[in-house]
């Protein structure tokens, strides 16, 4: 008696295009462009920033997805103001497409002429934003 043999199912896909806002903020992130470099989009009512390729870090650590991140504004004497973005891992549908809800941290770091040892007190300060949107596969 011969047996059926099951079909395998497909891998699901990994999204390359993130698309979110929340807390006054868009951001967007594309792990490979038209051009193979990723982006990494932000925009608030003041700032407007893209960094490509190697202006985006990019962080690795178990269960937590991926981090990337860029500097937004530098102000000499004064402060770095950077953006981390997180993504969580996720497995798309047919659809290529799926709704997530993440978060940001934007990371205020104090600067002197002198490096961040002459500032007293708290050196980096943090904000959490809660991001929605859609985490997509889509053909560049």
């Amino acid at each position: 008696m011969a047996t059926k043999k099951q079909p395998t199912p497909a891998a699901a896909k990994s999204p390359n295009l993130y698309e979110l806002t929340g807390g006054g903020i868009t951001v967007s992130y594309a792990s490979s462009g038209i051009d193979g470099q990723a982006r990494l989009h932000y925009k608030d009512a003041k700032l407007n920033v893209t960094a490509v390729g190697d202006q985006i870090q990019s962080y690795a650590g178990p269960g937590a997805g991926a981090r990337v991140g860029m500097v937004l504004q530098t102000v000499p004497d004064s402060k770095t103001v950077s953006l981390v973005l997180v993504l969580p891992r996720v497995n798309l549908g047919p659809s290529n497409r799926a709704r997530i809800t993440t978060f940001s941290v934007t990371v205020t770091s104090k600067t002197t002429i002198g490096g961040p040892g002459l500032v007293p007190g708290q050196v980096d300060s943090y904000k959490l934003t809660e991001l929605k949107g859609n985490a997509k596969f889509v053909l560049f």
